[in-house]
């Protein structure tokens, strides 16, 4: 359920209304077991005096680290935790930094929805906006925020003029007119999912420029294996949770700065690609949302008989 409230309440306003709205959401479904999920600490204020069987927290990014971070986040994420009987962590590098502050954590990197990814090897039709673009096509997709280097695209550009970079998301956080222009970047918007492998299939490697700041100290970044998937040769900055286990395996490859992506992608744009993509699909037949779904159950259903025992021998 999506809360859709009025324009221009006050924060207090606002908290007061998503508590409102989850109280009568309980009081017509009535469930007699029911979990608090939570995705960020600051939905606690709203839900604090509610009494789940179960309280999960599933943490995907070093949200305090973003720009523009809600004020008292991290107060609110030391409660949490204190609450919660099982946390998830969206990758190693977050698992590292915040194990120890909780006795029942487990890392879940992202996973991946091959069968769509991978249709994008099968697609020859060009979007649109895309079919005027000549090759080499570099692409990039995501949120298009202070997350991003700027300097590497705009270094790509000039250092690689016949080279066309296609730019797919939404800008956040920082000024559309911030962003790099040339003739040979091509910043297409936001698209939808479902349209994404239509325009990774034109794609001749992709780029993940993201820069190494707070923001991204704790990523694991949901497109790498979605470029995988794709069959799309991807380079990638030294982000941690790519480095390891992607970048050491070989497949994905690590540049810090526009010389060192300019080298990567001619090596990738001239490399053959039958070899590195039966190591790619080896590495995908591991993974998989629902395998990550089931492996999560397996502990919320070892909490849950946890629990079951402790009542049970409160009761003898």
């Amino acid at each position: 359920m999506t809360p859709v409230l009025p324009e221009g309440l006050s924060t207090n306003d606002i908290t007061d209304a998503q508590h409102r709205v989850v109280n009568e959401l309980l009081a017509e479904v009535r469930p007699s077991q029911w979990v608090g999920w939570y995705y960020t600490p600051m939905a606690l204020q709203f839900t604090r005096h509610l009494s789940p069987n179960l309280r999960v927290y599933d943490n995907m990014d070093e949200l305090s680290a973003f720009a523009g971070a809600p004020q008292g986040i991290l107060e609110l994420e030391r409660e949490l935790m204190a609450k919660c009987d099982l946390m998830f962590v969206g990758g190693q590098s977050l698992y590292e930094s915040k194990r120890k502050r909780h006795d029942n954590i487990h890392v879940f990197p992202s996973s991946v929805d091959t069968a769509h990814f991978k249709s994008a090897r099968e697609r020859n039709v060009d979007p649109d906006d895309q079919r005027a673009i000549p090759h080499p096509r570099i692409g990039f997709f995501g949120v298009i925020d202070e997350r991003m280097d700027m300097d590497i695209v705009a270094g790509i550009s000039a250092l690689r003029p016949q080279w066309q970079l296609v730019m797919i998301g939404p800008t956040a956080k920082i000024s559309p007119q911030s962003l790099p222009r040339a003739e040979n970047i091509h910043w297409l918007g936001c698209k939808q999912y479902q349209e994404l492998p239509n325009y990774l299939s034109g794609w001749d490697v992709g780029i993940m420029p993201f820069a190494l700041n707070e923001a991204t100290r704790f990523i694991s970044p949901t497109k790498t294996p979605e470029f995988l998937a794709a069959g799309v040769p991807v380079v990638s900055t030294p982000i941690a949770d790519v480095v390891n286990p992607y970048g050491a395996a070989g497949h994905v490859e690590i540049a810090s700065n526009a010389e060192e992506f300019v080298a990567k992608i001619d090596l990738l744009l001239s490399r053959p690609k039958a070899r590195w993509l039966s190591a790619v699909d080896a590495h995908l037949a591991e993974m998989s949302w629902d395998k990550t779904w089931a492996r999560m159950m397996l502990h919320i259903a070892s909490v849950g008989a946890d629990s079951k025992a402790a009542r049970e021998g409160q009761l003898v």
